[in-house]
């Protein structure tokens, strides 16, 4: 049996759009603090030559990609934003309180990065990994990876447990 929370349409809609409304807002605001703080200085060395906040302005996609073709990219993020969002409402008792924050992570991402699109025609990234020398990425992207990542372990691990509930029922049933 599920949890009460689990069946309550209303609710499970209020927490994903909470979710949303507050990586976006979180994402806003960084990028707005890295305008501000970082843009007249380029970078500053948290962990001088392992993590700094460097200000880019990012006219491709996540992580840099697709440079030039950001409108492709912004179509192809709106109809993902939509398709998720429409999903989730269509598909609320359905799908599990989890799956829908995981899923308004992604949403949230792909809406934090499209404001800057529309807005700026670019994306400003701050977070930097020097170490490493991977590419420069702020909260949105965050999203995006975090609930992506976390949706493959959820998946991954559904199947896994499917699997070995099939293997108990054939081996009750001899």
């Amino acid at each position: 049996m599920r949890p009460l929370h689990e069946n309550n349409r209303l609710l499970k809609l209020f927490v994903w759009a909470a979710v949303i409304a507050a990586s976006v807002t979180l994402d806003q605001y960084t990028k707005r603090l890295a305008v501000e703080k970082l843009k007249p200085i380029g970078s500053y060395p948290l962990w001088e030559g392992v993590f700094h906040l460097t200000y880019v302005e990012n006219t491709g996609a996540a992580f840099g990609i697709l440079r030039e073709h950001r409108w492709v990219f912004m179509l192809l993020s709106a109809v993902a934003v939509v398709g998720i969002i429409g999903y989730l409402v269509a598909r609320c008792k359905q799908t599990s309180m989890f799956e829908g924050i995981m899923l308004s992570l992604i949403t949230a991402g792909g809406i934090g990065n499209m404001i800057d699109r529309l807005k700026d025609g670019f994306v400003v990234d701050f977070f930097d990994f020097t170490l490493i020398n991977f590419a420069v990425f702020n909260v949105a992207d965050s999203c995006v990876t975090v609930g992506a990542a976390l949706m493959i372990a959820y998946l991954v691990a559904s199947e896994i447990k499917e699997s070995k509930a099939k293997k108990r029922a054939a081996a009750s049933e001899k």
